[in-house]
């Protein structure tokens, strides 16, 4: 049948469309068939492998420079292509009887037999040392001088503000017991070096006597002091912080959507007051673990010069002035509590780390790194809190639950240093060694507080009162790696292997690597400053808070309560100090060529000021009245009667005060 062109065209592609269903028809019919078949084999089990995991390298330890050492190469067995196709002969076995007969064979013919070997021995590296310094600065002063008036007694009080001039220059008197005042940041080795040798004189030269009047002061001084001391007694066991400060729980917010207050028809709230006007919380925390650099043998050709002081100094003015109302509410057992604590331990690892056996044997090489000049190991921390938190308040009932909070500030200073390098077998120190820790604690507390009533102010409810209970709290620790008895006399072996490492290169060991100290090392490893060792750790912690509140008691000035209770808390605050040094010096011996001189200092110190001048002076009472009266006499005419409403003219500044309730000033 003839078609056209056309339905020629259609006509193929239908046949070929028609062709590839089919393919395709087959091709899944197929699949389903070889899927099938399969399943009907029988396969063996697939064998269980256990694999082998394991880890080719090994972690090394930190590398400061970020220096990477590529791993070796693996050894390759190669066998060197020949056109000489060589096959050895087998060796008979000759027996024992022919190597028993070799020393006759030598004898009879020396010269006939030779034998030939090379050796070559590795050594490790020594890591090198550096300088490490760190001068650390830590700030916090703090302004809460609130004024407040609450309660609807229409009374504005205004006393004389509390100058904190007054604070600083009772700070500055209990600052002059310690005989280290005015310390300067030394930024060299020459000024660390100064300041070693100028508190070694001060404490030489300190005289307790001379402290101000109301100190009380214990010093201290010996080559070596061990033990515990709790205000300048030695004691086998130390009070812990926690039994005498405990703070307060923050409290739980209330669920979100729950009302607070329900307030219904004839409803009758507690009449209360209640002040908290302290609580205030300074602390200071700080530890430096100094394990910079040591070794089993020091040698040093100059001096040594070991210094360990602790300095702490508690000062405190609680002179407060209460009316006869509240004098009776007053908790007779709420007294300010001082504390200084301080610790001296020493650790001698030496026989603990070397045991030698039965036959020890002594190396027979050395590896030296060399550093040209001095070595500073130099920690400088310094914390200081200032607080000021003077408040000014009268406070009344209206029949209702009033609760006022002007204090519960905290201030925090927090830091911790810890140092770890590298040991040695030997330190050889050209110069001087200079090692001191030194740490200075001082808490000054300036809490004279004033509560007195308005004429006409009674109550028949309860009240209790606290203007005290401070907690004056310094505890510091010396921890030394390092025996006092391991100094001695520089042998002549390491003065001669000091002379050969100062001309360069290794030197010359000599009898050094048969020193007992030694015994059963392999390689020397030996570190050489040719200047001076200086190792200063100084921690200084400083707290100075001002709270001295003055508060009026007055009446409802339209519907008196007569039966409110009364809670009022001027006092409870907490300046703690706490440090440790940890410094690790020898872990053997020391030997000496110069001048060996070690000292450990201790002064605790207690400084309570006599009455001021100031509120405790005068009756409280009379101060209120008075300060009221100002107010009443000098009241603008038109703004209605000061006894009746807060003067309108009234602006905080006018008592000397720049803060809200709760608001900080830097």
């Amino acid at each position: 049948m003839f078609m056209d062109s056309v339905t020629e065209i259609i006509a193929h592609f239908f046949g070929h469309f028609h062709t590839l269903i089919e393919q395709a028809r087959m091709r899944e019919t197929y699949e389903k068939f070889l899927a099938e078949k399969a399943g009907r084999l029988e396969h063996d089990d697939i064998p269980f492998i256990q694999a082998q995991f394991d880890a080719p390298f090994k972690l090394d330890g930190y590398v400061p420079a970020l220096a990477y050492d590529p791993p070796a190469p693996e050894l390759v067995v190669l066998v060197p292509w020949s056109y000489v196709d060589f096959v050895p002969p087998d060796l008979p076995d000759l027996g024992d009887k022919f190597y028993s007969q070799w020393p006759a064979l030598l004898q009879l013919a020396p010269h006939a037999v030779a034998f030939s070997y090379v050796t070559k021995t590795i050594l490790p590296d020594v890591e090198p040392l550096g300088s490490v310094a760190n001068y650390l600065i830590q700030n916090i002063s703090l302004s809460d001088d609130d004024y407040f008036g609450v309660g609807g007694s229409g009374l504005v009080f205004t006393p004389d503000a509390i100058d904190n001039d007054l604070l600083l220059d009772f700070a500055s008197q209990a600052s002059s017991i310690s005989p280290l005042v005015g310390s300067d940041l030394p930024g060299s080795a020459d000024a660390v070096v100064d300041f070693i040798t100028t508190a070694i004189e001060a404490f030489d030269n300190f005289d307790p006597a001379s402290a101000p009047e109301g100190a009380t002061v214990f010093f201290t001084q010996s080559e070596t002091l061990e033990g515990s001391f709790l205000n300048g007694e030695l004691v086998d066991e130390l009070p812990v912080l926690t039994d005498h400060y405990d703070p307060k729980p923050e409290e739980e917010p209330e669920p979100v959507g729950q009302p607070s207050v329900r307030v219904e028809a004839n409803a009758r709230f507690e009449a209360s007051v209640s002040l908290d006007a302290g609580g205030n919380a300074l602390i200071n925390s700080a530890s430096v673990t100094s394990f910079w650099t040591a070794a089993t043998v020091a040698a040093v050709i100059g001096d040594h010069v070991e210094l360990n002081a602790i300095i702490q100094i508690n000062a405190w003015m609680d002179e407060d002035a209460v009316c006869d109302t509240v004098s009776g509410w007053l908790d007779a057992d709420a007294t300010t509590q001082a504390f200084n604590l301080a610790t001296f331990a020493r650790y001698d690892t030496f026989e603990e780390m070397r045991q030698p056996g039965p036959e020890p044997t002594f190396p027979k090489h050395w590896v030296v790194e060399c550093i040209e000049g001095d070595v500073m190991i130099v920690n400088w921390l310094k914390q200081f809190i200032f607080m000021s938190d003077n408040d000014v308040g009268v406070l009344s009932s209206s029949g209702v639950t009033t609760s006022v909070i002007a204090g519960d500030n905290m201030a925090v200073n927090e830091v911790s240093l810890f140092e770890l390098a590298f040991g040695y077998d030997l330190i050889v120190i050209g110069g001087n060694v200079y090692d001191a820790n030194i740490i200075e604690q001082l808490n000054v507390l300036f809490d004279n507080d004033m509560i007195g009533a308005v004429d006409g102010f009674a109550t028949s409810g309860n009240g209790t009162a606290s203007t005290s209970g401070n907690l004056l709290w310094n505890e510091a620790a010396i921890y030394n790696v390092g025996g006092a008895g391991r100094f001695d006399t520089l042998p002549d072996a390491y003065k001669a292997f000091a002379d050969s490492l100062a001309l360069g290169g290794n030197g010359t060991a000599g009898d050094v690597l048969n020193d007992p100290a030694f015994a059963d090392l392999g390689v020397l490893k030996v570190l050489y400053i040719s200047g001076d060792l200086i190792k200063l750790n100084y921690l200084s912690q400083t707290n100075i808070l001002g709270d001295s509140d003055q508060i009026a008691l007055a009446m409802n000035a339209i519907d008196p309560v007569a039966d409110a209770e009364w809670t009022l808390e001027t006092g409870d605050n907490a300046l703690i100090n706490v440090a440790a040094i940890s410094d690790l010096d020898s872990l053997g011996k020391t030997y000496v060529g110069g001048e060996q001189y070690s000292q450990d200092v201790l002064i605790q110190a207690e400084f309570i000021s006599a009455s001021p001048d100031l509120l405790g002076a005068r009756d409280p009472n009379a101060l209120v009245n008075e300060a009221v009266a100002f107010l009443v006499d000098d009241a603008p005419e038109g703004h209605g009667d000061a006894n009746t409403s807060l003067d309108p003219g009234y602006h905080p500044q006018d008592a000397g005060q720049s803060d809200g309730l709760q608001s900080m000033l830097a």
